[in-house]
């Protein structure tokens, strides 16, 4: 049961975590938590700051009082956490005196986060007579590569966390996001770390499922706030969640499951806000025909068109559009190719004027800003009827720029203006889900 810091970012979501796993003590629950929410990004900007000489004393006490707020509101004892405090406040004073932020000492920064939220969650538990004991994952065996920030987790950690965990007769309540290095440096896991925790955990241990506890009722047909009518899906496959994620939707990075559906574990995704939720399934594979699953978006985008400027079958031109972006380290979104030229989608991030000008040496560049892709997933989309006449017929007098389809068949996506992104959204919504 992975909680991730919503679920635990504040003392009523803390109790709402305690009152879950109390209700599933049968199922043998082994519990993984995040950072309390936005703790994270508070220690990096106070390791950048420190790093600079600047006096970080006010936010380092904002973010540590914020946590014996936490004890004091659950009538827990501040000696919990107090050995993590000193030594947190020590890492930044060393960073000061260092002047700089190394990414070892950026990692062992963030590690406190979870180390303190681990230790109120137990400690929490153990005042409402659950037998819970905190402990950090690399302590249970979590080693990793030395890659700071987005480190590999070593073969050798399941068998470490399966014997880690096997005599463990109390509910471990485990950090999430961060392990050790074979020499010892503390790392981290990168983008959705917890969700890797509890997936090589779950796998580790041969887990029947592997609950990931968020904010919303799993896996929607649309973004809620967009479509009120959006529901929940029941089920996907891992194709499918890896290609949401992929195209924006924030519920699951594909990577921090891969453990648990390479072993067949289910993982299930539910809202600590609405535990009585069924929440999504995810699965290996499921077989459901063709379907579409949910439709997503991204705004804020550019959309790009480089024409050859030479023979029309000149040899080579795609390949060297793509070594561009390559070269400057933009990440290519949707991509469509002809005869004539090639036309991608970038986050508009990426859209410096040094890019521009290598792509200039390339062929004749075209820059069309705010734009949107909108993209339609589900399973075997090529194989339904029609789908790209039903797409158009839904968004009449919505300029459609750019069609792309991904080979998996899992995803069809098209470039609009951004200002009909919303529109487009709730249109596809009603005519796919609403028959």
């Amino acid at each position: 049961m992975k909680f991730g810091g919503t679920s635990v970012g504040s003392a009523g979501r803390i109790l709402d975590v305690v009152g879950i796993v109390k209700s599933q003590l049968c199922n043998e629950p082994i519990v993984v938590v995040s950072a309390l929410g936005g703790v994270t990004d508070s220690l990096i900007n106070i390791g950048n700051e420190s790093a600079s000489g600047k006096d970080v004393s006010l936010m380092l006490e904002q973010v540590i009082d914020r946590h014996y707020e936490m004890v004091n509101r659950l009538n827990l004892d501040k000696k919990i956490i107090a050995k993590e405090v000193e030594q947190l406040s020590r890492l930044v004073g060393e960073i000061f005196l260092l002047g700089e932020a190394t990414p070892r000492n950026i990692d062992k920064l963030m590690s406190f986060g979870e180390r303190m939220s681990a230790r109120i969650v137990a400690a929490c538990m153990r005042s409402f007579g659950l037998h819970a004991q905190a402990y950090d994952a690399y302590d249970l065996g979590m080693t990793t590569t030395p890659n700071f920030g987005d480190a590999d987790v070593l073969p050798e950690t399941y068998q470490n966390i399966r014997e880690g965990l096997a005599n463990k007769k109390e509910i471990p309540v485990i950090t999430g996001f961060i392990g050790k290095s074979r020499n010892g440096d503390i790392t981290t896991l990168g983008r959705g770390g917890s969700d890797y925790t509890a997936s090589i955990i779950g796998a580790a241990v041969g887990a029947r499922e592997i609950q990931i506890w968020t904010d919303v009722n799993g896996i929607m047909t649309a973004d809620p706030k967009i479509v009120k009518t959006a529901r929940s899906v029941d089920e996907v496959s891992y194709k499918e969640a890896a290609e949401l994620a992929m195209l924006g939707a924030k519920v699951l990075h594909p990577k921090t499951i891969l453990p648990a559906v390479e072993n067949n574990i289910p993982v299930r995704i539910l809202n600590t806000f609405n535990p009585r939720h069924r929440g999504t399934l995810v699965l290996n594979s499921i077989s459901t025909g063709s379907r579409v699953t949910s439709i997503t978006y991204k705004k804020h985008i550019l959309a790009i068109s480089i024409s050859k400027s030479g023979k029309l079958d000149e040899k080579g031109f795609l390949k060297k559009v793509l070594e561009t972006f390559d070269r400057r380290g933009v990440p290519v979104d949707l991509i469509s190719n002809s005869k004539i030229g090639v036309s991608v989608t970038i986050d508009e991030k990426y859209g410096t004027v040094e890019l521009m000008d290598d792509l200039k040496k390339v062929g004749k560049v075209e820059v069309k800003s705010n734009r949107a892709r909108v993209s339609l997933v589900g399973n075997d989309l090529l194989y339904m009827p029609d789908i790209l006449e039903t797409m158009y017929s839904s968004l009449k007098r919505i300029r459609i720029e750019m069609v792309s389809s991904s080979i998996s068949e899992k995803n069809t996506s098209i470039v609009i203006e951004e200002k009909y992104a919303d529109s487009a959204v709730k249109r596809l919504h009603t005519t796919f889900f609403s028959r």
